[in-house]
């Protein structure tokens, strides 16, 4: 008597079931052994256990810094990046993937920097290397004493020249657009506006070219215009976006060519001109959008203080704010 074809297939799915529990038993325990290998090897290495949390925390800092002073909100980052924003709250919370810490033991293990194995691009000569090694163990001052000497013997640039090229950095709101047309005015130069000229350029607003490109394409139009801008125009004055600062190659290419002025106020100050143009956007869907300005300027006013110059425009009448940028201008 042959059996049931209901038996046969009640027969068959307790099997299934009985295979499908085993692999996953062997998984799990392939996954603890795994899991306890790694500790082992972690600790064999001498890798303690506090130094990696340490670690991921101090990772995890660096992106909400790095993010703060590109002015993204960690939602903008995930839609860029295409990292879920519970992810990339976990890696600022100093909760990133054991992965990381797997790459950093394999580094150590090398004796080799992390950043090294995860460069992107071709390995870099030898003399540069040795030469980033060589600068990064310069104090402070030292360091920028050093970078000065490095633009004036090998920069190519025109000390003269790069007097006649102004350019004012600092926040929204600080008063580039402002003072910079009146001071354009009487140094009887052309005033221009980055992110108008990168409009112009791409033929689409600002958010779109965000929308369309992201952060990355951004910067790299950014770059694009100012070069143009360097090489058209002997002589301007030229109000940049606030987050330039936080691209290092296009900052640095500022620096070098052009006289640079921070325009500096308080957050307060930031927020109430912003919305006393009409913008109301810093406010919008954002109950912490004073603290998140605050942090904004805190990780970035160690790059704003690289300008040539700084004016404090807070508390004064913009009369007030113009004499001295004059001032600024005409002793440097």
């Amino acid at each position: 008597m042959r059996p049931h074809p209901k038996a046969l297939l009640y027969v068959r799915l307790r099997k299934y079931n009985a295979s499908t529990v085993s692999r996953k038993r062997d998984i799990v325990h392939v996954e603890e052994n795994e899991t306890a290998e790694n500790s082992a090897a972690a600790i064999s290495a001498g890798v303690d256990p506090d130094s990696e949390s340490d670690y991921l925390k101090l990772l995890g800092e660096r992106v909400r810094e790095t993010r703060a002073r590109r002015g993204m909100t960690r939602k903008i980052l995930a839609r860029d990046s295409g990292v879920s924003e519970r992810y990339l709250a976990q890696l600022e919370t100093g909760q990133g993937n054991v992965s990381i810490l797997l790459l950093r033991q394999i580094a150590q293990a090398l004796d080799t920097p992390l950043q090294a194995l995860v460069l992107d691009g071709p390995e870099p000569p030898v003399d540069l290397v040795h030469t980033t090694e060589f600068l990064r163990r310069l104090p402070a001052t030292e360091l920028i004493a050093a970078r000065r000497l490095l633009v004036e013997h090998f920069g190519g640039v025109d000390l003269e020249a790069r007097r006649g090229r102004i350019a004012l950095i600092g926040l929204r709101g600080a008063g580039k657009s402002t003072l910079g047309a009146m001071l354009a005015d009487r140094l009887e130069m052309p005033f221009l506006e980055l992110d108008r000229l990168i409009e112009q350029e791409s033929g689409v607003s600002l958010s779109v070219i965000f929308d369309l490109y992201g952060q990355s394409g951004f910067r790299r139009l950014e770059r694009r215009v100012l070069d143009q801008i360097i090489e058209r125009y002997p002589r301007f004055v030229l109000a940049t976006g606030g987050s330039l600062v936080s691209e290092p190659a296009t900052f640095e290419r500022l620096l070098t060519m052009c006289f640079t002025v921070w325009l500096r106020a308080t957050p307060e100050e930031h927020m109430q001109r912003v919305i006393a143009q009409g913008d109301m956007r810093p406010m919008a869907d954002n109950r912490e959008s004073m603290s998140d300005l605050r942090r904004i300027l805190d990780v970035r006013e160690p790059l704003y203080r690289k300008a040539d110059a700084t004016i404090n425009t807070s508390g004064g009448t913009v009369k007030e704010s113009m004499e001295l940028l004059t001032l600024a201008v005409q002793d440097g």
